[in-house]
């Protein structure tokens, strides 16, 4: 059976599809972090929901990344979770790490 990381390398030969998933970097960065930042939190979904005043399957597209989330819902979402929201602009020109 191939594995998924097998799949990923050769995927990721075609320089067009490096270059495409290199540019979702960024999105899947957020996503991680939100997820992380509501599992530190020791919330559920629901949780935050109720928190921020909306459903659970409207956390579930937040952190699933299938819609553009502004940045007053990104506040909410870190008061929600008792974070504090941290947007940056890396200055010298080179993809985020992720970290």
């Amino acid at each position: 059976m191939t594995r998924l990381s097998e799949l990923k390398a050769e995927f990721l030969q075609d320089p067009d599809n490096r270059a495409a998933y290199e540019a979702l970097g960024p999105g899947f960065d957020l996503t991680r972090q939100l997820i992380a930042a509501r599992t530190a939190a020791g919330l559920s979904q629901a949780e935050v929901a109720e928190r921020m005043g909306t459903s659970q399957s409207e956390i579930s597209r937040i952190e699933g990344a299938r819609r553009n989330v502004g940045i007053a819902e990104l506040e909410r979402y870190a008061q929600a979770v008792g974070a504090r929201l941290d947007i940056r602009f890396d200055l010298d020109g080179t993809p985020s790490s992720g970290t």
